[in-house]
């Protein structure tokens, strides 16, 4: 690497100033003139007798010298053609870009005075880049400062893993130096031999007491990249590599912990909605947000491709804070994916992401649907890219478990007065009919949506229920729905007619399959006093069901007769209940005839009816 030249004059006397010859002697006691410095303001000082007759400037520090101790064992300074101080200048030699600073320099002073050299973990690796600076090699000297300095790294520093990291943190400051004589790729691999040989030990499973993953942490993140893809190369598994990037993140971006789990903060004022969405910290410089970014488009580059190497709830973390710090599309994208194939292990807060507003540009955000509290669209993505999988993998277990998740999530969603009902819908349609297989979450959310925004006209309200399958409900959404005045008429009708049959075939299918175990019995049983008294009691049970099935069909008429009595055409509707209440009767007295007598006491043989009036 070339070195900067010093200024080159000519001596007072006007001669030319020669180079030094290369066999000079430099007089021991010269080299050993000054037993201690002292510096005084921004110059520094050797205390001896004898005159100084160099001046070295290292950043804003001047070093008042003797030239002799130092080309006695540097070679840079020995091929300079030096002169005696000018006041005009007030040094002979500055050192541009010196390793290390004057403090570095002020150490290799001392080692070319012949004063004891305190080598470290804190301070080697900026002696050995000052040395090779200096080319203090040992052609000038045996024992000289690279020498003495390659010993230390060699067999102190690299046999510990405490001084290795120290050493790996000092080149931070070190660049291009530190990379140049291989110090930081020796670091990195003798600490990712530490690592692994550590994992190898303690089996296949990562274990909570992995000491080393809080010092890789505290690397800067091109130093991590190089530990963890030398941890990679040697075979250790990718969870603990998933786990190594998640402890790195966890530090390093401190976003992740301070509110990006979902925003809750739905409350209603005296006009407005009052909630607050997270953006980005105003005292944060750009140069902070370049870092940021940085780290995160590393982190995300890093991760393994295995399923379950991270989890589902970090990549949605990452995903929000990308899109703080404004990370590249393609990096969104790529989360987006990753999010897609594990969405199955999310729950609805970690999908809540807030809608970031860019107001660094100015932008005016008029519509409702640009002030939305979240960003629908990328969850609308991943969900996309999850159907996807699942279509070219053919599988259906996953669908369930989505279903559940993105009926929770547009529940919390709907609670948004900005949200529009196409994007309601459009979320909610996006699982195939045959995901779902009870409709009461997704019954929930409507409501929830129809009690934010209640002046939704009749006909949105309509095409927003027609998303539910009312035969899909449970008895407790039906008699929630039943009563609900947020609901259209003709879906609380739909909503009442679907139970009612639901509940015929259940009293039918029941019937049927009891006469069916009856008929399959070819030998007669000889009939004992238990066998008959089990059977009235069995008769006497399924006539007090049925007493209470019609309680609860007059409860249920009584509540329908009080909706309809609002409404001046329900009198058709009327005439279907009475056909529905003779047919219930036509059941019930089939009962009261004895048919029960021939049934036999089976454990599954129970009619249960619940009586609740409200979707818990």
């Amino acid at each position: 690497m070339p070195h900067p030249q010093s200024p080159v004059g000519s001596d007072a006397d006007g001669t030319d100033h020669q180079p030094y010859d290369q066999s000079i002697v430099v007089p021991n006691k010269l080299i050993l003139a000054a037993d201690s410095f002292e510096r005084k303001e921004l110059s520094w000082f050797a205390t001896t007798q004898i005159p100084t007759d160099l001046a070295i400037q290292v950043q804003d520090v001047i070093f008042n010298v003797h030239k002799y101790p130092l080309v006695s064992k540097c070679g840079y300074i020995r091929q300079l053609e030096l002169q005696p101080s000018i006041s005009k200048f007030r040094h002979d030699l500055k050192l541009e870009k010196f390793p290390g600073g004057p403090d570095t320099f002020e150490m290799i002073l001392q080692f070319c005075y012949g004063l004891p050299a305190d080598l470290n973990p804190n301070n080697i690796a900026a002696l050995r880049c000052a040395s090779e600076y200096l080319e203090m090699t040992e052609e000038f000297e045996d024992g000289n400062l690279i020498t003495k300095a390659e010993a230390f790294l060699t067999f102190v520093v690299l046999a510990s893993w405490k001084d290795t990291i120290t050493v790996l943190k000092s080149c931070e400051t070190l660049s291009p130096w530190a990379e140049n004589l291989q110090i930081v790729r020796r670091c990195c691999d003798s600490i990712a031999y530490k690592a692994s040989r550590e994992n190898s030990s303690t089996g296949e499973i990562v274990s909570e007491d992995s000491w080393w993953l809080d010092d890789v942490a505290t690397l800067r993140i091109d130093h991590f990249m190089r530990i963890t893809t030398a941890i990679r190369a040697k075979g250790t598994k990718a969870e603990i590599i998933g786990k190594c990037i998640m402890h790195y993140a966890g530090k390093w971006l401190p976003d992740m912990d301070e509110g990006l789990e979902g925003l809750r903060g739905y409350g209603f004022g005296k006009s407005e909605l009052q909630f607050s969405v997270l953006r980005r910290k105003e005292e944060e410089s750009a140069g902070q947000n370049k870092e940021q970014r940085t780290i995160i488009e590393s982190l995300v580059s890093m991760l393994p491709s295995q399923n379950g190497a991270v989890s589902c709830k970090f990549l949605l973390q990452m995903l929000k804070t990308a899109m703080v710090y404004s990370a590249s599309p393609a990096l969104i994208t790529d989360l987006e994916k990753r999010i897609g194939l594990m969405l199955e292990d999310a729950n609805a807060n970690d999908l809540l992401i807030p809608n970031y507003k860019d107001e660094d540009q100015g932008l005016m955000l008029n519509s409702p649907e640009q002030r939305t509290m979240h960003n629908i669209d990328v969850v609308q993505r991943i969900l996309d890219y999850f159907l996807m999988h699942e279509q070219h993998q053919q599988q259906k277990r996953g669908k369930t478990t989505v279903s559940k998740l993105l009926d929770n999530y547009l529940a919390e969603i709907a609670r948004d007065p900005n949200l529009s009902i196409t994007k309601f819908q459009a979320l909610a349609e996006s699982l195939p009919e045959n995901a779902r297989s009870c409709d009461d979450g997704l019954y929930r959310a409507i409501d929830i949506y129809l009690k934010t925004h209640p002046s939704l006209s009749e006909h949105d309200r309509r095409r927003l229920c027609k998303i539910m399958n009312c035969e899909k409900l449970s008895f407790d959404a039906c008699m929630h729905a039943a009563q609900n005045d947020r609901l259209p008429l003709r879906i609380v009708v739909q909503v009442l007619f679907s139970e009612q049959a639901k509940m015929r075939m259940a009293m039918q299918g029941k019937e049927s399959s009891i006469i069916a175990d009856n008929s399959e019995q070819e030998e007669p049983r000889p009939s004992t006093n238990t066998e008959i008294k089990n059977l009235k009691s069995e008769l006497e049970n399924v006539k007090t069901k049925m007493a209470e099935l019609q309680n609860d069909y007059s409860d249920l008429q009584q509540e329908y007769e009080k909706i309809t009595s609002k409404h001046k055409n329900a009198s058709p509707w009327i005439l279907n209940w009475r056909k529905i209440k003779n047919s219930l009767h036509v059941v019930a007295e089939s009962d009261d005839n004895g048919d029960g007598q021939q049934r036999q006491n089976k454990p599954g043989f129970r009619l249960s009816f619940r009586r609740g009036r409200s979707v818990s």
